[in-house]
């Protein structure tokens, strides 16, 4: 009866958002415009993002202002549902907040590193960052070198990491972000021990856990496949905490001295009844990591939804809906076929081979 009380009004608010989550159809209808101009207009019919793009002319956004209006959607409802939420419930929004914290970051680097020019507007979610972020985003966005970079970290929790990581050599963007991912999932494993509720906690570890198992499977695959790196090597990248992979897992896929022998050592692990891995030999990991994930938000909503489960799971499906509607556009700017763009983003394993 706790839960049903503490969470009745925010399960409704959450609820009432999640019925604006674009719905596979609409997808599908986006994936048949002819042009940038029309899938932006197109957006701007729904009531998720009719606000956003308010006031704006479709066919004078380049694509960074569209993508950044669309992040900026996602920031607008996670302070919508911060306001909306009791004392306990923040405990959780305050942990989740660092996933915004190192997205930013990461565009940042992004935009060092590939040395192009980048416009960094919050939106609607400027005040709320200024209150909860110790980042300072003018300095991270002026840095001019990584030393500037690492520098303008100094007053965060990130800088121990960047200050690290800047003492290394010839290290990639990709090092840059695994580094960054690897130190949010395991600062989120440590702390949800602490600071969640029991119930909140085997919630957030039954979805995490997976994700973490899904980031390793994922590394593992492009260090072998993209990369070639050695056992050794590979292991140092990935986050040392395991859920429902065993330690012999990790061994034997990282061991595997061909794609082939990756793929059967991924057919023996825990994951192996899931349909997204049973169906197909090779699945691409990241695929495999989408559709798996998107079951197990989906199950812990419906099995608690009077729990952190609904705050967690609007969040992840959120993004989900941004990061498709960000590979539409961009298809539908390039001519993409259709059928190629909906098997994208609503059916990853179709053709989805690994190699």
């Amino acid at each position: 009866m706790g839960n049903l009380l503490a969470y009745s009004g925010l399960t409704t608010k959450v609820k009432a958002m999640q019925s604006h989550l674009i719905t596979p159809g609409q997808f599908q209808e986006m994936a048949n415009l002819e042009s940038v101009t029309a899938a932006v207009d197109y957006l701007k019919q729904q009531p998720a993002y009719e606000d956003v793009f308010s006031g704006t002319e479709a066919g004078e956004l380049h694509r960074g202002a569209i993508e950044q209006l669309l992040v900026g959607s996602e920031y607008h409802d996670f302070a919508k549902l911060y306001r909306f939420s009791n004392l306990s419930q923040r405990k959780f929004l305050n942990l989740y907040f660092r996933h915004y914290e190192v997205a930013i970051i990461k565009r940042c680097l992004r935009s060092l590193i590939g040395q192009y020019p980048l416009e960094l507007d919050l939106y609607a979610f400027q005040d709320f960052f200024d209150r909860h972020s110790s980042l300072d985003i003018a300095r991270l966005l002026e840095a001019k070198s990584l030393a500037e970079f690492t520098s303008a970290l100094e007053d965060s929790s990130f800088f121990p990491l960047l200050s690290h990581l800047s003492r290394e050599e010839n290290l990639s963007l990709f090092d840059y972000e695994n580094s960054l991912d690897m130190f949010y999932f395991s600062t989120m494993w440590k702390v949800a021990s602490k600071k969640l509720k029991s119930d909140d906690r085997k919630t957030l570890v039954q979805c995490l856990g997976s994700r973490l198992d899904m980031l390793n499977i994922q590394w593992i695959y492009r260090s072998k496949y993209y990369y070639h790196m050695a056992p050794g090597d590979i292991y140092a990248m990935l986050i040392p905490i395991q859920y429902r992979l065993k330690p012999s897992d990790i061994h034997k896929m990282a061991e595997a001295e061909s794609m082939d022998g990756f793929f059967a050592a991924l057919h023996e692990t825990r994951y192996e009844n899931e349909p997204e891995i049973a169906q197909v030999s090779q699945p691409h990991p990241e695929a495999v990591a989408d559709l798996v994930n998107q079951h197990i938000y989906q199950y812990t909503s419906r099995k608690d939804p009077y729990s952190i489960a609904i705050l967690n799971s609007y969040l992840y499906f959120k993004e989900q809906e941004i990061r498709k509607i960000i590979t539409i556009i961009e298809s539908i700017r390039y001519k993409v076929d259709p059928q190629s763009i909906i098997d994208s983003v609503m059916n990853p394993l179709k053709g989805g081979l690994a190699s």
